[in-house]
């Protein structure tokens, strides 16, 4: 099974709130892929950071080991996925959070999220939380 990260995981981790290394090497670092929209937001967070350059650093670390799925080649699947949910009435409010998810879903990958109730709109994309509550 392949898996994209949706930001807030990846964020989770960069938090050091999330065991990340242990999981991704559970599942296989082959299996575990980020969205470039995840790029430009984990991006946008360190440069709004109290340390940007402390937090770029991380983030790129973080990316470079990380093989990252262009956006490209699922303009039609996200045109369709966006009439879809706004004819049912059930449109996604945060438009990286669809293009994310269509992401995952036209290539066939669980959406990693800590946001589980965002994306359950979309239709036939797999879902799980790694997230641990207590």
């Amino acid at each position: 099974m392949q898996y994209l990260l949706d930001t807030n995981i990846c964020i989770f981790f960069l938090r050091g709130k999330l065991n990340l290394d242990g999981i991704i090497r559970k599942k296989g670092l082959e299996n575990c892929f980020i969205s470039e929209i995840t790029v430009f937001e984990l991006k946008y967070g360190a440069e709004n950071s109290d340390n940007p350059k402390r937090s770029h650093k991380a983030v790129d670390k973080f990316v470079r080991g990380l093989t990252i799925i262009p956006i490209f080649g699922i303009v039609d699947q996200y045109a369709l996925n966006k009439v879809y949910l706004r004819k049912k009435g059930t449109p996604l409010h945060d438009e990286f959070d669809l293009i994310i998810g269509v992401t995952a879903l036209a290539n066939e990958m669980t959406l990693v999220t800590d946001n589980v109730k965002d994306f359950r709109h979309i239709k036939n994309l797999k879902l799980e939380n790694w997230v641990e509550r207590k």
